[in-house]
């Protein structure tokens, strides 16, 4: 598991819940590396819309079943460490705009110092996703706005499902 694949990145996030701009940079990260795994982040801070098993779930429908080159994981503690680990040399970040990169800038040097072997690599999502996120499909979705052509299908129905009692 630990060995070193050289064509292997981490993608890490909340996912909560995929979107068409966390695709798009899977299709990006997929140009660059063999396999790339999905690595949706247990964070006991924050207090997700889906469960861990939901959001497992929704991010592997928007692959086929026998597709061998994403692996859909979840992730606890240093990230940095388990992309050592599963022998990555590469964490992806997406980067929507100027505001994102401080943050992901300070976390991508201390990355590098805890772990020198694993590089992050900053991409961007096509122009037609670089305004979304997760929280703000969330929320138009909540109050009734749609969403139908910023997530995969299967997502669309289950935000309309957990907002409809609402």
């Amino acid at each position: 598991m630990g060995s070193k694949t050289k064509n292997l990145a981490v993608y890490p996030g909340t996912f909560d819940p995929i979107t068409m701009g966390h695709l798009d940079i899977i299709d990006r990260a997929l140009n660059l590396f063999d396999r790339v795994v999905i690595a949706i982040a247990i964070n006991p801070g924050k207090k997700p819309l889906f469960s861990l098993e939901e959001r497992m779930e929704m991010v592997r429908k928007c692959f086929p079943a026998d597709y061998s080159r994403i692996e859909v994981d979840c992730v606890s503690g240093l990230l940095v460490e388990y992309a050592a680990q599963k022998g990555a040399k590469a964490i992806i970040r997406g980067l929507r705009a100027v505001s994102d990169f401080d943050y992901e800038f300070q976390l991508a040097l201390m990355n590098k110092k805890l772990e020198r072997e694993v590089d992050t690599l900053f991409l961007m999502p096509g122009f037609r996703w670089i305004y979304i996120s997760s929280s703000i499909i969330k929320d138009a979705a909540r109050h009734g706005g749609d969403v139908a052509d910023l997530v995969p299908e299967h997502v669309n129905q289950q935000l309309q499902a957990a907002f409809s009692g609402k």
